[in-house]
Parts: structure tokens; sequence; C-alpha cells
């Protein structure tokens, strides 16, 4: 079975256009976003991708086209079963942290009592539990982040969407924060994660789309896009290698890394007839090994072809 339809949808996005007066921020845009799977919304700055999210959520809504959750048109009575974490951060500078959570979860419906319960056992895994009666100010920036990731889930949604979740924060809680995810995703959970970090959402997405321009570029499961990249590319370690690889019959591009060499065959030549001309040619080789192209490398090829 295809990896693509190994779990049933739980946004549908259909045809979906979003203009503001003149400028086209959302252009016929289509995808699918399954259950139970991190998806990646993949984009350079002002692509659309939050335009959309704000569409999902209900904040805005589309010109054209629909937006769906398990089958119903996106409206307000269905905001309480999405946890939405926005780019742009805010919490109440003088308020204690637990109070703010506390008046964030009685949004989304959950009473008092089964909010403290969550709080306490949030505040625990996030290891921010001596803060818990504290004011936003008293916190790191890196806290604060951690604070409003609780704020999104303490009612237990059913759909998240993380925009930038990463934005501001420092590796080890990059980090910590990428478990916490990894671990929320469950067979009747569905994550959407939108951002500009190639490497991360290499990590972490099941399923993309990438958009450009307002519009889609490529999308369906990560596996399957990267191995329709076929495998042109191979990375060498050694010496002695001579003239063979600025042949551009043989080599149509070459990266020097700090460890090793990648190249990329030209079109025609597989990987095999390179290793044959290296060992004629009297290379010593410590590394040959095939390699699929990184997430960043499709996304700057894809992006470059759609701004040309």
């Amino acid at each position: 079975m295809s990896d693509t339809v190994s779990a049933e949808v739980t946004i549908r996005a259909s045809n979906v256009t979003k203009r503001f007066s003149d400028f086209t921020a959302v252009e016929d845009l289509s995808f699918d976003v399954r259950a139970g799977r991190v998806f990646g919304f993949l984009g350079p700055n002002g692509a659309g991708k939050t335009t959309t999210i704000r569409m999902i959520v209900g904040i805005t809504a589309p010109d054209q086209g629909t937006v769906e959750l398990n089958g119903e048109r996106i409206s307000y009575r269905l905001q309480n079963r999405i946890g939405y974490l926005p780019e742009e951060r805010g919490l109440y500078k003088k308020m204690r942290i637990v109070d703010q959570l506390r008046y964030f979860a009685a949004l989304k419906g959950v009473g008092t009592a089964e909010a403290d319960k969550r709080i306490d056992e949030w505040l625990g895994r996030m290891q921010l539990s001596e803060w818990k009666r504290k004011r936003t100010t008293d916190l790191s920036k890196g806290m604060q982040q951690k604070i409003q990731f609780i704020a999104t889930v303490l009612h237990d949604p059913e759909v998240l969407i993380l925009d930038e979740p990463f934005s501001g924060l420092d590796p080890i809680n990059v980090e910590f924060l990428m478990d916490v995810i990894d671990e929320y995703k469950t067979a009747d959970k569905t994550i959407i994660f939108s951002t500009h970090l190639m490497e991360t959402a290499e990590r972490l997405c099941k399923d993309i789309i990438l958009i450009n321009k307002a519009r889609k570029v490529l999308g369906g499961s990560l596996r399957e896009i990267k191995e329709s990249y076929g495998k042109n590319l191979v990375a060498l370690r050694g010496s002695n290698f001579g003239p063979l690889l600025g042949d551009r019959t043989l080599v149509s591009k070459v990266v020097s890394n700090a460890d090793d060499i990648e190249v990329q065959l030209a079109n025609g030549v597989s990987s095999g007839i390179l290793l044959k001309k290296l060992v004629d040619a009297g290379s010593s080789l410590t590394k040959f090994e095939e390699i699929e192209p990184s997430l960043n490398d499709i996304f700057i090829e894809r992006v470059k072809g759609t701004d040309e």
C-alpha cells in the first residue's frame, strides 16, 4: 500500500484561494492532511503558509474553495478541536503562569479542576513546575515558548497546528520540544507543522507540501518525494581523483563538505560507471556511497525553478 494512503484524511483543503486587495496570498491550493501523522507545511517566508493556516483554523475565510475537518467545513463550532500555536507569540506579561493557563483552558471549555490537573502534568513534563506561580516577565524566551505550547495542547486537541514553533529557541529546547511533539503524535492526533527549516521538517514530517509564491510546488509522502528524485548523488572520500570530477559528461556538480565530497551525476550516468572510471584511474577510495537528496536540496531546486 502507498505510504500516502495509510491513514484517513483529517483536514482537506480544496482549491483554496485567498486575496487581500490586489495581492494573492494563496492561489488554488489543494492538499490532504492525514490522521496520526506530522504534516509539514513548507516554503520560504511570505509563501502563504500562515495565511493558509489561518484559513484552517477559521481566523479568516477563503475567497474560493473549501477547508474541511473530517468532512465538515471549518466553522467556529469546530475550533475547540484544534490547537493553534501562532508564529506571533503572546502571553500576558504581568499575569502568573498558572492563571494564564487556566484562562486559556477555560476558553476551550476545560473546567478548573481538570485544567489544574493537566497544567501540573504539562509543567512537570516541561520541567517548569517551580515556575508555576511566576509571571511571564520572570521567564526566559525559551520558557515562555514552552508555556505557549502547553496553552496550545491543554484542551487535548484533535488537530495540533504549529506555526514556526522553534523560532527563538536554543538548540537544547528545540530538541526537547521536538521530542514532546513526537510523543504527542498518536493514532488519533494530527499535527500540522509550518516551517522554512528543512532539516527540522525532515526529522519530524511524514507528509509535506511545499508552496512558493502562493502556489503548491510539490506535495505528498516525504519518503516517496525523496525516492522520486532518484539516486543520482554519490558521497566520496579518498584521493587521486584526477580530472574525473571536472568531467561534465560524467559529473554535473561537485560539493566539497568538511568530511567528504558530494557528487551529482550527469544525466544517463550511473554510480557504477563513475566507480569504474575512478578505479581505472587509480583513485584511492575510502567511501563511495549512493545517497538521496536532502529535503533542503529539493526545496532549493524547486523554489529556484518557480522563481525563474
